[in-house]
């Protein structure tokens, strides 16, 4: 019985060997580096010969346009500082008597004339609300200790000028007060009676800004400075001067208003320009030459 017991078990271990299952081993084989370096420059060389198109010439017109604006500011600034020299000069060139035809007057603003006569202060009015000129052609801050700057939020003082030597009235702005001073009497307001001599600087109308309330004749409110309907209404030339800083009246209203700077905000449309010219040639010449994302 033990014999045959033996003679058995090399069949049973047949029997499990053959019942095992193997695993077909997995082969992976890794590409070489300089393989996979070769297909990387081959997908990049295909990206950068793939032609511009439409859309990208048509993007390319950004960083011109802004370029081209850019310049055209340059050429505006230019223009703008030579007005400005232009103002000057004329305001700080020798005065010259009023001419006789008053309507070559329309090619002398901003140049100074030199009339002589008499204020008629009993039909002055004012021009207002108007800020301070502080830094404008023969602006003053002095004017007496009667004129106080605070706030200035005040008006300008306008006031009919008879020639000594013609028969014609015109109007003068004899400078800013402040709003408090429209009350006072009028002998606080600076007059000086009899015959003077004074310069003025010769003003045209004035264009009406959009928000500005319209001027209102019949009532006495002007809010810009419109020669023709001041003229009509105070029986006067149409006429207008606004007297130089150093004739100004002791305690009297703050002379020198005329205001020659023009606003000149050209430098920074230059700069705003030329910035996104530069900034968007760069994302062109990154997206379209160099095939690269923008970020």
């Amino acid at each position: 019985m033990a014999i045959s017991t033996r003679l058995l078990r090399p069949r049973v271990n047949i029997f499990i060997i053959r019942n095992v299952k193997y695993e077909r081993p997995e082969l992976r084989f890794k590409k070489s580096e300089s393989l996979v370096s070769k297909q990387k420059y081959e997908s990049k060389d295909q990206d950068l010969n793939e032609p511009i198109g439409g859309m990208g010439y048509a993007l390319l017109s950004i960083p011109i346009l802004t370029f081209v604006l850019g310049t055209w500011q340059v050429e505006r600034r230019k223009w703008k500082l030579g007005l400005i020299d232009n103002l000057k000069k004329k305001v700080s060139s020798s005065p010259k008597p009023i001419p006789e035809d008053l309507n070559e007057l329309e090619e002398m603003e901003y140049c100074p004339v030199k009339v002589r006569g008499e204020y008629l202060y009993d039909r002055e009015f004012t021009i207002g609300p108007k800020s301070l000129i502080k830094n404008g052609a023969g602006a003053s801050e002095q004017g007496g200790g009667l004129v106080s700057t605070q706030g200035n939020t005040g008006y300008y003082l306008i006031t009919p000028f008879k020639l000594e030597n013609r028969d014609i009235t015109i109007l003068i702005n004899r400078g800013w007060i402040p709003s408090k001073l429209g009350k006072l009497p009028k002998e606080r307001l600076g007059h000086v009676p009899g015959i003077v001599e004074i310069t003025g600087i010769v003003r045209l109308n004035e264009q009406r800004q959009n928000f500005m309330p319209k001027n209102v004749p019949s009532s006495g409110v002007w809010t810009y400075r419109d020669v023709d309907a001041m003229s009509s209404m105070a029986g006067t030339s149409p006429v207008f001067l606004d007297l130089v800083a150093s004739n100004a009246a002791p305690n009297g209203p703050i002379a020198g208003q005329t205001r020659i700077t023009l606003r000149n905000e050209h430098l920074s449309y230059i700069v705003t320009w030329y910035s996104l010219s530069i900034i968007t040639a760069w994302m062109w010449h990154r997206l379209f030459i160099r095939k690269l994302p923008l970020l």
